[in-house]
């Protein structure tokens, strides 16, 4: 039997892994998997001597992108399914096929400048655990980005009220989604992982409208108004 529960970081499919969810990853679009997260490599100083790892990196579009603006010189992929590795491995370094959760990796500890996490993290049985493994990849000093989906979002706050949870396409309550997180418990995951927060916010930047009331209430509601959570953190 399933369990569902809404608490931060619960799972609420505990039966099995996300390999069982394989139908669900088949009825997605293309665009799912080809997404290239500019918000990220914007962030990523020009380096071309950098390492970065890339955990679900689909058809490797993020990486395609940071190694044409000289952002690294050697970027490496995970992926869950072999027809986006197969995509992935024209434009990336390197590209692994595997489930995260339970694979042995090939490197060394430190081999990386940079770790991307994008929307990975709810679609696995144990992200703390796979985050902690991967953690130790990536040197001192070195540079973790992620995101993840808002389960505190007002309009998820107003459904779980009114009594609904319905399972989705698309959004937070994705079906493939194992795991649901706020801004704090995202961000306590990754300094509990060994790193430490520079920063959080929203991937979309909030309206003139939501940026007057987070000013005005000292950013104590934001949490309230971030479709998803993206951070950037250190490695300690």
């Amino acid at each position: 039997m399933c369990q569902r529960s809404v608490e931060d970081g619960v799972s609420i499919e505990t039966a099995g892994t996300v390999n069982n969810f394989s139908s669900f990853y088949a009825q997605k679009p293309n665009s799912y998997f080809s997404g290239a997260r500019s918000d990220f490599v914007r962030r990523l100083p020009h380096d071309p001597t950098a390492s970065i790892l890339e955990i679900g990196c689909g058809t490797g579009a993020t990486g395609a992108l940071a190694l044409a603006q000289g952002r690294c010189g050697r970027y490496v992929g995970v992926e869950l399914f072999e027809s986006a590795a197969e995509e992935a491995r024209k434009v990336l370094t390197e590209v692994v096929t595997g489930n995260v959760e339970t694979m042995e990796f090939p490197w060394q500890p430190a081999a990386f400048d940079v770790l991307i996490l994008s929307e990975v993290l709810e679609h696995l049985v144990e992200p703390r655990r796979m985050l902690k493994r991967v953690s130790r990849f990536v040197r001192q000093g070195g540079i973790v980005m992620a995101s993840s989906p808002n389960i505190s979002h007002w309009r998820v706050v107003r459904e779980i009220a009114l009594g609904r949870f319905n399972l989705t396409d698309r959004g937070v309550f994705d079906r493939t989604h194992l795991r649901w997180f706020t801004p704090t418990t995202f961000g306590q995951m990754f300094e509990d992982a060994g790193f430490r927060i520079a920063w959080m916010g929203p991937v979309t930047p909030f309206s003139e409208r939501t940026q007057m009331l987070s000013r005005l209430t000292g950013g104590r509601y934001d949490h309230l108004f971030m479709t998803q959570i993206a951070i950037a953190g250190v490695r300690a």
